[in-house]
């Protein structure tokens, strides 16, 4: 069961639920094409020198599974709900961080899109009310979308 799920008060409602955008896969991608590269060019080497290049190729593949786990156990472990009333944000499975604030409390939202963010679709989101801040919610995907979710009311 969701977080914020537990968290809701009886009048109020979820406008929208944030997620991570799969760019926080791109190192898993990366070491997977790094061990594809090396598992390739092996095909074209003599046996022993064969041999420690798909050793480097699986060491690789090793490193691309563990990126993977990390990031996939992050998306699932991070959740970002606007509410009616308020913003919820949580991150963390056994040591939980939660933050949350008052939409009548919200005085601006800066979205921060680098150029392959506006490309891609993802970017960071904080919030910033009378007071505090939320933590700046990085990779977010659509963040158009959360910041108008935020504003609107």
């Amino acid at each position: 069961m969701a977080y914020y799920t537990k968290v809701l008060q009886p009048d109020e409602t979820v406008k929208y639920i944030g997620k991570l955008h799969w760019i926080i896969y791109r190192h898993a991608i990366l070491w997977a094409i790094l061990a594809l590269i090396a598992a390739v060019v092996s095909s074209n080497l003599e046996a022993d020198q064969r041999f420690l290049v798909l050793m480097v190729a699986a060491a690789l593949a090793g490193l691309a599974i563990i990126w993977f786990i990390r990031s996939w156990f992050h998306r699932w472990t991070t959740e970002m709900v606007v509410t009616n009333k308020r913003i919820i944000q949580k991150v963390g499975f056994i040591k939980r961080f939660t933050t949350e604030m008052n939409i009548t409390k919200v005085e601006t939202v800066d979205v921060i899109q680098p150029f392959w963010g506006r490309l891609l679709g993802y970017g960071s989101v904080r919030a910033i009310g009378t007071g505090a801040s939320l933590e700046t919610l990085p990779y977010v995907a659509s963040p158009i979308q959360l910041r108008n979710a935020i504003v609107v009311g």
